[in-house]
């Protein structure tokens, strides 16, 4: 039988499909929203968790732009607790765009929810708000982001910040995940946290830059959020980073040795050979290729350190059994090979 019912924004994302199948999984009706119903690459993964389950008459999918404030009152009625990941994960994409999703889907979700009755709301948001600076300083709950070189950094923590200030306003019952580099597979459109797998795989990575980032499986993310709404007493943020102090040259060099026929590189890139990958990368947008390392990116990454404390989220959420960082590296492979 049914436990309630939770409505999920952003339900065909990679961390919204697996919030989806995690919360038909424990018994809960899911109300999700997508952006084009029409489209099958935003439904079909997600209606595939309610077959392998058996449970089609738990899930319903609705269209809805978070851009738009019409209508979300009247979908979210009934709903007993509300789960807002929509957004824009890109680091490509036009910046303004980025920034108003994340900004202007915040407000009108949680002023609808407000109108809808519903009193509980999980936000996911990013250690992108947290921050990684300083180096040398493990970062928790308590850290916020002052580095304002990309525009999803910024969209990631001026929402949250909108997101206090609004549930403060509304009288919400907020809780805030902030996971780190979401690894983990069943993702129709690679993540800036997984595309690059593809490349190193193929061997288009001589070497791999020793960028600071921390991981967690999108599995843990899913848990993590019904865990954040099912715990009375818990409140406030929840990192999620077991797989911290790490970087991409660690985790390209146990890809490597996870996949010895691959040609994930095994070499580091030095620092002083940065500025020659900066340039190559923009000689060959000239060509076509998306840009991926411009000196925006690297400033960003530079400035800081991937050293983050998930303590609180295991203490008050009892996240304590994570997905191993081997788990993380082979199930993102495995949807590029």
């Amino acid at each position: 039988m049914a436990k309630g019912v939770i409505f999920v924004t952003g339900a065909n994302g990679h961390i919204g499909n697996h919030i989806v199948a995690d919360l038909l999984a424990h018994g809960y009706s899911v109300k999700g929203s997508v952006r084009d119903l029409n489209d099958p690459n935003k439904t079909e993964h997600v209606y595939a968790h309610a077959r392998k389950l058996n449970c089609l008459d738990r899930l319903e999918l609705v269209q809805g732009d978070v851009l738009k404030s019409d209508g979300w009152a009247l979908e979210l009625s009934n709903c007993d607790v509300l789960l807002h990941t929509a957004t824009i994960y890109s680091t490509r994409d036009d910046a303004q765009l980025i920034i108003d999703t994340a900004n202007e889907g915040t407000r009108n979700l949680f002023k609808a929810a407000k109108e809808a009755g519903i009193k509980r709301v999980v936000y996911t948001s990013s250690v992108a708000a947290v921050g990684s600076e300083p180096k040398g300083v493990v970062k928790d709950e308590n850290n916020w982001q002052t580095n304002t070189e990309l525009p999803y950094t910024v969209a990631k923590t001026e929402s949250e910040r909108i997101a206090w200030k609004l549930a403060s306003e509304l009288e919400l019952d907020l809780r805030v995940i902030n996971p780190s580099g979401v690894l983990g597979g069943d993702f129709i459109k690679p993540t800036p946290s997984v595309d690059f797998f593809e490349d190193a795989l193929k061997g288009k990575w001589p070497m791999a830059p020793k960028f600071p980032l921390a991981f967690v499986h999108v599995k843990d993310v899913a848990k993590a959020h019904r865990l954040a709404f099912e715990v009375d007493e818990a409140s406030g943020r929840f990192i999620l980073a077991p797989h911290a102090d790490t970087n991409i040259h660690e985790l390209m060099k146990r890809l490597r040795e996870l996949y010895p026929n691959s040609k994930a590189p095994k070499r580091a890139m030095p620092n002083w050979m940065i500025p020659v990958a900066i340039a190559q990368d923009w000689f060959m947008s000239l060509f076509g290729k998306d840009r991926t390392l411009t000196r925006s990116v690297v400033k960003g990454f530079l400035s800081g350190d991937s050293k983050y404390s998930s303590k609180k989220a295991e203490d008050v959420l009892g996240l304590t059994n994570w997905e191993d960082f081997d788990t993380c590296i082979r199930d993102t492979a495995e949807m590029f090979l």
